[in-house]
């Protein structure tokens, strides 16, 4: 149902839940004043919460590690407050209280020390924590900054005293980084079979590396690892400069990357590999970042020059098709036929991101050319625009098959086959990835002619099994860190914990995390079963009591709003984004002032961002905006509420006909939002499972985009 309730002169969604006192307003906004530089952290899957301001601290002092009090479970009631945390037993003393908060605000410097590499400073700082509740972080802090200089023996020292914990692993992760750099490859070959999350990009470069120089052919495996420039530093560098030393990677290979390197804006490889072919670092960097400038330069007379040519025109694209099609045409008689695709594939790939619509065409022409993964993501997506399903297939079989085996491009494989006739080759496909709960999952589920239900709720952890959650070391220093606003830490050691976990432990693990109301971690804890499953665990509803009836005056589909924000915050309450939206549904601060303005909201500052109520009720009210604008289309009102109504305005208003809903989600040119959108009505699918208690369609949620036909401006 869509609301009548549009832009000026909306009431906000009353009902009894919006009752916003003026001390807890003035306590918000207090509190948004107060945070701490403390809380600078490298952006994970969810926002990085806050040190504790001490406008909303407890009133009381909060539990230290493993004394969180549990909170009964209640269904689908609301949380108590937005950290999660239970009060300290009346028996602790103030005295107490007032020392573990002297403990813990040392120990938010020792690591500020620690990631400034301040040595001398964490020396100091972690000499006057040696009873600390978390003695590894203590110890890690420490040795971190002075890594460089430190003895093998020390480190070793290190590994052995907290082997088998998160913090060992990420320490050796560092120290394999300071081995590569030194080319301390006796070392480094002894620590990386215990690496266990091996996840670094530029470890895996050095391992690389280091099979190379013992003379092993690693020139496959790096042709795989090496797509990503941006993310190469020194460990990828040398090893490509290896390999062509050793005569592994060829003049072709290098020209890949220096393509690559193009088409990612990325100055220094760019440069990098030019040297290595024998050409002008100076003319690369240009092409990439001057690129009217290296064009004028003209052609040039070797292989490596033409590429430099051809990487300005497909940098010119990015601000002018017209410009860059002009410089190719003019020199095509210099360029070899390959190049000149070379060159149309830059452009095309330019033109794609936009939806331009000659991009179709100019696929056609760049045919021969060697596409780089991202050409042959977008050569897909623009055929799947068009209906030109031997395209889509073509193209997608051209993919790697790591590339090509990820659940988008089986799905689309898939339906490729389906529309070519190719009916069992469709089947298995679809039935591949049919037993995942995905977007994609989920549409190959109903290809098979199945529904998209609940599935039947694994028994309840038993009082055994909650026990023994509760007594996990890992959880304990989780909650620590919880406790000290250290998510990013906190997530780390929660997630180490659930390695090699059986079903029935994980679903213990998530009703721990709820009863201690971190529910980021219980959704992603549970998520990971695969025989046993309890969805309201997978997709919680708290704050019912304020959305519901929020919603239903607002006359939103409330399994849709759930979904949204369980993308948006994994219901963080105190979530914050690099970019300063806030809150359950991180709402930025300009659009929390104007839906306040447009709502009648008196007295409404920035700092109530952050209260739940307030936030609901903005968020909610500007979902129901975009949806109005987006004339009742979920899939454009997600994409607006991501990345704005104008864009989403004007994707929509490239259509000339009306488009399936997953076609357009598939081609929304943001890659932040086209993954949002696809989770967001991927969640509000199983939520309205879950509250409807039947089973669901994605594709008829996902519906026909049609072209626009009006809309009223929003921010």
């Amino acid at each position: 149902m869509l609301s009548s309730k549009l832009l000026a002169g909306v009431p906000f969604a009353v009902a009894g839940a919006f009752l916003v006192s003026t001390a807890s307003a003035h306590q918000a906004q207090s509190a948004q004043s107060a945070q701490s530089a403390q809380s600078a952290q490298p952006q994970q899957a969810t926002p990085i919460a806050q040190p504790i301001p001490s406008a909303l601290a407890p009133s009381q002092p909060l539990v230290p590690v493993g004394g969180y009090a549990p909170v009964p479970k209640t269904g689908q009631a609301p949380l108590a407050a937005p950290s999660g945390l239970q009060p300290l037993p009346s028996a602790v003393s103030p005295a107490a209280a007032d020392a573990q908060r002297e403990q813990d605000n040392l120990f938010l410097q020792l690591r500020e020390a620690s990631r400034q590499n301040d040595a001398d400073r964490a020396a100091g700082l972690a000499a006057r924590l040696p009873n600390y509740a978390i003695p590894s972080y203590v110890d890690y802090y420490r040795l971190k900054p002075r890594l460089r200089d430190a003895s093998n023996d020390e480190v070793l020292d290190f590994l052995k005293r907290y082997e088998g914990s998160a913090i060992a692993d990420r320490m050796r992760n560092d120290w394999m980084l300071e081995l590569g750099r030194r080319r301390d490859w006796v070392q480094f070959d002894r620590e990386l079979p215990q690496f266990v999350k091996n996840d670094d990009y530029q470890v895996k470069c050095y391992a690389l590396l280091s099979r190379a120089i013992k003379g092993q052919n690693v020139a496959d495996e790096a042709r795989m690892l090496l797509d990503n420039p941006p993310n190469y530093g020194d460990a990828c560098a040398a090893l490509i400069a290896q390999l062509v030393q050793s005569g592994q990677f060829t003049t072709k290979d290098l020209l890949a990357q220096l393509r690559l390197a193009g088409e990612m804006h990325a100055t220094g490889p760019s440069r990098r590999t030019a040297l290595l072919l024998g050409a002008s670092d100076t003319r690369a960097a240009q092409a990439v970042d001057v690129p009217a400038l290296a064009m004028a330069r003209g052609v040039g007379n070797t292989p490596a020059e033409h590429q430099i040519y051809l990487v300005a025109v497909g940098r010119m694209a990015r601000t002018s098709v017209k410009l860059a099609t002009v410089a190719l045409n003019k020199n095509a008689s210099q360029l070899s036929p390959e190049e000149r695709a070379i060159g149309w594939a830059g452009i095309a790939y330019a033109a794609s991101i936009t939806l331009a619509p000659d991009a179709y065409d100019y696929w056609q022409r760049a045919a021969g050319a060697p596409l780089s993964w991202q050409q042959l993501e977008w050569k897909t997506r623009i055929a799947l625009r068009r209906g030109d399903w031997k395209m889509v297939r073509s193209t997608i079989e051209a993919m790697e098959k790591p590339q090509r085996e990820q659940a988008g491009w089986t799905y689309w494989l898939a339906r490729a086959d389906a529309a070519l006739e190719r009916k069992d080759e469709a089947q298995t496909l679809l039935r591949r990835i049919a037993d995942q709960n995905s977007f994609y999952g989920q549409l190959a589920m109903e290809e098979l002619g199945q529904q998209i239900a609940t599935p039947p709720s694994a028994a309840p952890p038993t009082a055994a099994e909650l026990a023994q959650a509760a007594n996990n070391p890992g959880f304990k220093r989780a909650l620590k860190f919880f406790s000290l606003r250290l998510r990013f830490e906190g997530t780390r050691e929660w997630n180490w914990a659930l390695n090699n976990m059986t079903e029935r432990q994980l679903l213990a693990s998530a009703e721990y995390a709820r009863q201690n109301q971190i529910l980021d971690r219980m959704v992603s804890t549970s998520e990971r079963t695969r025989t046993e499953f309890d969805y309201t665990q997978r997709f919680p509803a708290p704050h019912d009591d304020i959305l519901q009836p929020t919603a239903q005056s607002l006359g939103l589909d409330q399994a849709w709003v759930y979904g949204l924000i369980r993308q948006e915050s994994r219901f963080v309450t105190d979530a914050q984004s690099g970019v300063g939206a806030a809150g359950l549904m991180q709402v930025m601060p300009s659009t929390g002032k104007w839906v306040a303005e447009k709502i009648g909201l008196a007295d409404y500052g920035h700092g109530m961002l952050n209260d739940i109520r307030t936030n609901i009720v903005l968020g909610t009210n500007y979902l129901n905006m975009v949806l109005a604008n987006a004339e009742g289309s979920q899939v454009l009102a997600t994409a607006a509420y991501n990345a704005g109504p104008a864009r989403a305005r004007s994707w929509r208003g490239l259509l000339n006909t009306p488009m399936e809903g997953a076609i357009f989600v598939e081609t929304i040119p943001f890659d932040e939002t086209r993954t949002y959108v696809r989770n967001v009505m991927s969640n509000a699918t199983n939520y309205a499972a879950l509250f409807e208690h039947r089973p669901q369609s994605l594709k008829a949620r996902l519906g026909t985009i049609s072209p626009r036909s009006g809309g009223t401006g929003l921010p």
